[in-house]
C-alpha cells in the first residue's frame, strides 16, 4: 500500500460539513468504517514489523518515514478501541486490536532498548548537557510532530548547521521519546521505564565508578584510614565532584526531562531511580570525613571539600529539585554544615595548640623559632580561604578575649584598619603566637639576644605577611605597626648589646685627656669590643634585609665615635706598649670588617685578631 495513501488514511479528519451529531446513526456507522480502516492499517504496518522471530533486528526508525507511518498506526489504533470500548466492547475486534497493540508495543519496547545501546555514546550526560547549554530543550515533540512531515524536514534543514555528534544526539532523544510517548499513552508506561532505568543507570554507576566515587566507602572504613590515604581520595573526590554534578547528573536530568516530557511523574521517577544511590555516595563522602578525628594538617582539605560541595549547591539544589530526591539535598547540606562545625573546632583547637605550646628550649643565635614558622605558615594558607571562611563564620561573631590596644588593629577610620570578622581572627591568632614568642625571648640570659630573637621572629612575620593575602585582610597600618615594632626591638638590641662598647669611650673624644686615662680607653674598648664580638658572632639574623639594616645601624653607632678618638690619640698610642702588646688593637676600617660578619651564625674562632686583620665578609 502506497505510504503517501497511508498517511492520508492515518490521519485524516472528517470533513465538518460532513460532521453529524453523535446521536445520529449516520455518525455510529461512519465512524465504525473509519476505526475498521484503522485497524486494517494497524494490522498491516504492525504485522509488517513484527519482530517476534526475527533475532536480527532493523530499527524501524532508521526510516523516518516508516517510524511516522508506524506510529501513526497505533495512534490510530488507539482510537478505534476507544470507540470498540464504548460501543462493541465485547467484540472480536477489540480483542484483534489489543492484540495489535500488544505486538506494536513490544516492538516498541525493542526499538526503545535498541537506541539507547546502539546510541550511547550520543547519549553520554556530557553531550546532553553540552548541547542542551546551548540549544534550552529539543522542540518538537516527536510522537505528534512526527505526524508532520513538513515540520521533520524543516528540523532537517536546521540541524545542518548543528555538528554531527550534537545531530545524532538530538535525533536519538526524539526517538525516544516518541516512542516512550507512544508506549505511554498506551497504557505501557511500566514496560518503557523499566527498559530506560536498567541502560541508564547502568550508564551512571559506571561513570561515576570511572570518576572514582566509592559506594562502600564508609565512615568506619574512612575512620581507619591513615591520613595520606585518605588525603589521597579527597584529592579524587575534589577532582570528581565537579564532573559528576555539572556534567553527569545535570545530563541525565535534561535526558529524563526531554525523552518523558509527556509525564511529570515518570521524569520524577526515572531520575531518581537512577541518580539519587550515585549521589548520595558522593555527597556523603565529605559529611564522613568531617568526621574522623581532627587534626591540624586536615583543615586544608576540610575547606577544599567545603568549597566544593559550597560552590556546586545551586546546581545540585536545581538538578534534584523533586521531592524525591529531597535525602541528596539534605545530604549535601548536612555535609556543609558538618565540615563547617568541623573547620570552627578546629580553628579553636589550632588557637589552644599555640597557648599550650611549653617548647623550653631556645632557638641558637636568636633565630627564627618553630612555632613563629609553623603559625604563619598555616595562617598565611588560611587567608587564601577568606572567602569560605566568612561564609563559615557568618553567624558565629568573634569577640577578642581580651582588651587589645586600639593600634593592634588599626585606627577605626583608617582605610588600612582591621574590620572583617575573618580579619580579627587571623590577627588576632598571630596575637597570640606573639605573647607566646615574648615568654619564649625571656629564656634567654642576654637580654640583648632576646631583642634580637623578638625582632628576627616579628620580621619574619610582617614579611608572610607582606608576601600573603594576609597584606589585605590585616591592612596598612597593621603592617606599618608591627615593622615600627621590629626596628625597635633591633634598637633595644643595639643599645643593651654594645653599650660597654660605647661606654668605654669618653664622652668628648677630641677632649684633653692624660696618657695613662687615654691608654685606659684603648684598653676597655678593646676588651669591650672583643668581648661582644665573641658573643655574637655567632647570633643570627635570617633575613638580609634586617640584617643589612642592624649591621649598619651599628656602625653609625659606634665607627665614627670610635674613630675620632682614634685619629687624636691613636698616632701617639700606636708606638707605646705595655708588656709587648699595643693599646690600639682595631683601626676604624677594622671595626668595619667585623661588624659586616655579624649575624651568619659563624663559630668563633676564640679571639679576635689584631689590626692586620684582613676584610670583612663580601656582600
Amino acid at each position: 500500500m502506497p505510504r503517501k495513501g497511508m498517511r492520508s488514511i492515518f490521519f485524516k479528519s472528517p470533513s465538518p460539513t460532513r460532521m453529524t451529531p453523535p446521536s445520529s446513526p449516520l455518525h455510529h456507522t461512519f465512524s465504525e468504517s473509519l476505526m475498521e480502516e484503522n485497524i486494517e492499517v494497524a494490522q498491516f504496518i504492525i504485522t509488517k514489523w513484527d519482530s517476534s522471530h526475527d533475532d536480527n533486528l532493523v530499527s524501524l526508525f532508521s526510516d523516518k518515514d516508516e517510524a511516522r507511518q508506524y506510529l501513526g498506526s497505533i495512534k490510530g489504533l488507539q482510537k478505534a478501541m476507544k470507540y470498540l470500548v464504548l460501543h462493541q466492547s465485547n467484540s472480536e475486534k477489540l480483542v484483534r486490536a489489543q492484540l495489535l497493540m500488544q505486538t506494536a508495543m513490544k516492538r516498541l519496547q525493542k526499538e526503545f532498548y535498541q537506541i539507547l545501546k546502539s546510541n550511547r555514546d550520543y547519549l553520554d550526560p556530557e553531550s546532553v548537557s553540552a548541547h542542551s547549554s546551548s540549544r534550552p530543550s529539543v522542540s518538537r515533540s516527536s510522537f505528534s510532530e512526527f505526524e508532520e512531515e513538513e515540520e521533520e524536514e524543516g528540523s532537517e534543514n536546521e540541524n545542518d548547521s548543528v555538528p554531527e555528534v550534537e545531530r545524532a544526539s538530538l535525533a536519538a532523544m526524539a526517538d525516544l521519546r516518541a516512542i516512550a510517548e507512544a508506549m505511554i499513552s498506551a497504557g505501557y508506561a511500566k514496560e518503557c521505564i523499566k527498559v530506560y532505568k536498567i541502560i541508564r543507570k547502568s550508564i551512571v554507576d559506571e561513570a561515576l565508578y570511572h570518576l572514582g566515587v566509592e559506594r562502600e566507602l564508609t565512615f568506619q572504613k574512612i575512620q581507619k584510614m591513615e591520613w595520606e590515604v585518605l588525603e589521597f581520595k579527597i584529592k579524587n573526590w575534589l577532582s570528581a565532584v565537579k564532573m559528576a554534578v555539572k556534567t553527569l547528573f545535570y545530563g541525565e536530568r535534561l535526558l529524563c526531562d526531554q525523552v518523558f516530557s509527556v509525564s511529570a511523574a515518570i521524569r520524577e521517577s526515572c531520575f531518581t531511580e537512577i541518580s539519587k544511590e550515585g549521589a548520595l555516595a558522593l555527597f556523603g563522602f565529605p559529611e564522613n570525613v568531617a568526621k574522623c578525628k581532627k587534626t591540624p594538617e586536615k583543615l586544608f582539605r576540610i575547606l577544599d571539600l567545603y568549597e566544593a560541595v559550597s560552590g556546586l549547591w545551586p546546581e545540585v539544589e536545581s538538578i534534584f529539585s523533586f521531592e524525591s530526591t529531597l535525602a541528596v539535598r539534605a545530604t549535601a547540606v548536612n555535609s556543609l554544615i558538618k565540615l563547617g562545625d568541623t573547620v570552627r573546632t578546629m580553628l579553636m583547637d589550632f588557637e589552644t595548640a599555640i597557648q599550650k605550646d611549653s617548647s623550653k628550649t631556645t632557638v641558637s643565635g636568636g633565630g627564627i623559632h618553630p612555632l613563629t614558622r609553623y603559625v604563619m605558615n598555616y595562617i598565611s594558607f588560611l587567608a587564601d580561604y577568606c572567602g569560605i571562611l566568612s561564609d563559615i563564620f557568618a553567624d558565629w561573631p568573634f569577640t577578642v578575649p581580651s582588651a587589645l590596644p586600639e593600634s593592634y588593629f588599626g585606627s577605626p577610620d583608617s582605610e588600612g584598619s582591621i574590620s572583617s570578622p575573618i580579619s580579627v581572627r587571623l590577627a588576632w591568632l598571630i596575637l597570640v603566637m606573639l605573647c607566646k614568642l615574648d615568654g619564649k625571648a625571656a629564656m634567654y640570659k642576654d637580654v640583648p639576644l632576646s631583642y634580637l630573637f623578638l625582632a628576627n621572629n616579628l620580621q619574619y612575620v610582617t614579611k608572610k605577611v607582606r608576601q600573603s593575602n594576609l597584606k589585605f585582610l590585616l591592612g596598612d597600618d597593621w603592617l606599618i605597626n608591627h615593622e615600627l615594632k621590629v626596628k625597635q626591638y633591633a634598637e633595644n638590641y643595639e643599645k643593651i648589646g654594645w653599650s660597654k662598647v660605647l661606654a668605654s669611650l669618653p664622652e668628648n673624644q677630641t677632649a684633653e685627656n692624660p696618657a695613662d686615662r687615654v691608654n685606659d680607653h684603648f684598653k676597655k674598648f678593646n676588651s669591650a669590643f672583643e668581648e661582644a664580638y665573641m658573643k655574637q658572632i655567632s647570633w643570627v639574623v635570617p633575613d638580609p634585609k634586617l640584617r643589612d639594616h642592624i649591621k649598619i645601624s651599628m656602625a653609625r653607632r659606634i665607627i665614627p665615635i670610635y674613630k675620632e678618638f682614634y685619629e687624636a690619640y691613636g698616632g701617639v698610642q700606636m708606638k707605646k706598649e705595655m708588656w709587648g702588646e699595643p693599646f690600639i688593637r682595631f683601626t676604624p676600617d677594622d671595626l668595619g670588617n667585623y661588624l659586616s660578619d655579624m649575624f651568619y651564625g659563624s663559630k668563633s674562632s676564640g679571639s679576635v685578631s689584631s689590626s692586620s686583620r684582613g676584610g670583612g665578609r663580601s656582600h
